[in-house]
């Protein structure tokens, strides 16, 4: 009996410590990324599950990362391309090419909801293909014109954002200090906040989530606010 429960007993222990390893251990992924010419795109950079990492793409577009077992999201990050992510699902190879319509430089007037740009301060994006969570409050539609404060318009108007005394945060992002307020762009330009902007001025306004705010780096760790004023504010 009492073999039986030392059997069992270190049995247990292998498979905890089989599944920590498993857990732990890493897979190195390649692949090229290129845009919607075939031409290779250079020094973009890679994100794993949101999170910017020091992986870049060469002269021919090509990556090579070490991601965990368990990661779930592969993304590219582009300037002039924008964002794009594939799923890992235990594949060591992940190519990467930007559709024509990864970019929208265009007016989205008189589109379906689905086929409306996205502004996401360095381009635009068709809703249906984003694949990070992102917010957009459309100034112009009336029925906003009761709000007193643009933080009014935001916090009531978008899902998971929180106003107080230390800014913006996004989902309660943290880090070891405490909480991680959102980066704030109006027309383009990084500003500590929009006192001064009243809510008839917005033209749009765009909160970015997880990756989709990478484009900014580590300033926009806790996500980032976009705002578009109809008649851009002279700086």
């Amino acid at each position: 009996m009492k073999i039986k429960s030392i059997v069992l007993i270190l049995l247990s222990v292998f498979l905890t410590c089989t599944l920590s390893a498993q857990k732990n251990s890493k897979i190195t992924i390649t692949g090229t990324v290129v845009d919607k010419n075939e031409n290779p795109v250079v020094n973009a950079m890679v994100m794993v599950d949101g999170v910017k990492t020091s992986a870049v793409t060469d002269a021919k577009g090509a990556y090579k990362i070490k991601v965990k077992n368990d990661a779930v999201k592969l993304g590219i990050i582009s300037l002039l391309n924008g964002l794009i992510e594939e799923s890992i699902d235990g594949r060591t190879e992940i190519n990467f090419k930007f559709s024509s319509s990864s970019l929208r430089q265009q007016s989205d007037q008189g589109d379906s909801p689905d086929d409306q740009g996205v502004n996401t301060g360095y381009n635009y994006v068709k809703k249906k293909d984003t694949t990070s969570p992102m917010d957009k409050i459309d100034g112009t539609d009336s029925k906003y014109a009761s709000y007193r404060t643009v933080s009014e318009m935001i916090t009531r108007e978008t899902s998971g954002v929180k106003y107080s005394s230390s800014g913006y945060i996004i989902q309660d992002s943290k880090n070891f200090f405490g909480s991680v307020p959102a980066l704030l762009i109006v027309d383009g330009v990084p500003v500590e906040s929009f006192d001064g902007i009243v809510p008839s001025a917005v033209e749009s306004i765009t909160v970015l989530k997880g990756s989709s705010a990478g484009i900014y780096g580590t300033r926009a760790y806790g996500g980032a606010i976009v705002l578009k004023t109809k008649t851009q504010i002279s700086r």
